[in-house]
This record gives structure tokens, sequence and C-alpha cells, in this order.
């Protein structure tokens, strides 16, 4: 005997007729909570993450780039960002303020290639007018190096200069004639290079005054 028609409902009608991912679905308040927390902690780490690789690079944001020449002109100010903060306060460094000063750093030749610390490099050109400056050679952390004439900076009053005010500095391990800064004698491998250049009572650090500034440029002398 054929069962009797049942009418179907308003409700099952649309439950059935719906695919099976709009069909409503028991509520789980833990799968959803659970859900929630690895989200939290996916997104805690990858910031954590970001936020150490920006440190460990050791160079600010908001670079100015001048050549082979970067600087930072806002990392001693009030507009420096979060990271520039973090990363001179993890190294103990204190930057110049705006208007005492301007360093700017070169990891690289004028043609792109990165400084050898077993290389020697002639520096030559000019630089924005300050009453001082001075030419200082590191490791890629910012430290000072072992050189044979136990320094590893030049000031713009030892300078020798052609009559047009361009200068021609070697930087080298070994004694050289005229403008001479030493370089480490033995460098551990991988150590890197850097030469920071150092402006003083310059009208550059005073304002966005970096267009047209002239820079000296880099160039490989020789290398084993």
């Amino acid at each position: 005997m054929t069962a009797p028609w049942q009418p179907v409902s308003e409700t099952d009608y649309h439950t059935t007729d719906l695919p099976r991912i709009l069909q409503p679905q028991r509520p789980a308040p833990l799968r959803s909570l659970f859900a929630i927390v690895l989200v939290l902690i996916c997104g805690s780490l990858l910031g954590v993450a970001s936020a150490y690789l920006v440190m460990e690079r050791e160079r600010p944001l908001a670079a100015v780039r001048m050549g082979p020449w970067e600087a930072y002109p806002t990392a001693g100010t009030a507009d420096a960002d979060p990271y520039s903060i973090a990363i001179y306060t993890r190294g103990a460094v204190i930057p110049l303020a705006s208007g005492e000063g301007l360093a700017l750093f070169a990891r690289t030749e004028t043609d792109g290639r990165r400084l050898d610390p077993a290389c020697s490099y002639r520096i030559r050109g000019q630089t924005p007018t300050a009453r001082l400056w001075t030419l200082t050679a590191t490791d890629e952390h910012g430290d000072l190096m072992e050189t044979m004439a136990g320094r590893t900076h030049l000031t713009s009053r030892q300078l020798l200069r052609a009559p047009d005010g361009r200068f021609d500095i070697i930087a080298a391990a070994d004694a050289q004639p005229g403008n001479w800064l030493p370089l480490a004698v033995s460098p551990r491998e991988g150590s890197g290079l850097i030469f920071t250049l150092r402006l003083y009572d310059a009208p550059v650090t005073t304002g966005a005054a970096f267009d047209g500034a002239t820079m000296p440029d880099i160039e490989r002398v020789t290398c084993p």
C-alpha cells in the first residue's frame, strides 16, 4: 500500500534544496575558539619575526641615497620610526641630532659592488659644505678594526686637497702616500666593510637640502 503523501514544510524544502556548503550548520564554539586562537598566534609570530628581521639588518628605515652613500636624516629626531629607535637602542648607538650633524654610510662602491675589507679603494671628490667632517672605516657591525697605523679615520682638517677643493683618499691596509685611510691588517672572513662620513655643522643636516648635494665616489683599486 502506498504511503500517504506527506506535505513538505517550507523549512525542510529550503534546507534540502540548498547546496551542502550553504546548509545550516550546528554551532561549534570550540572549533571557532581554536581557529581564533590559531590566527592570533600566527599573527603574533609573523609580527615578531618581521620585527626581528628588520632589527637584524642593523639599518634604519627611511634612507636617503646619494650615490654609494645613504643617510637617515630622521634618526636623531622625534620623527624617527619605532624600528629605527629599536635598532639604535639595541646597538647602544646615539645618532647625531638634527642640526648637530649627519652621518652617511657607504656599504658598496659607486658601481654597486659590495665593499671588501681585503681590497683597497680610492675615495675621491667633494663633500657638502661642513665646518668639519670625519671619515671612518669599520666592519659591517660598526666596530672599529685593528690597523697598521693604529687609527681608522681621517678628518677634513688633515686632508690634502687640489686647488678646486677636491680630494683623493686611498683606503688600504698598507701605508699609502698622501691621504691614507687605514683598513684592517687581517680582516676576519665575512667581517664586511663600511665607510662612515660624519658631517658636523653642515647646512645639509638642517633641512631637506639633499638635492644636488655632492658626495665622493668610491672606486676599487686593487683586490687580492
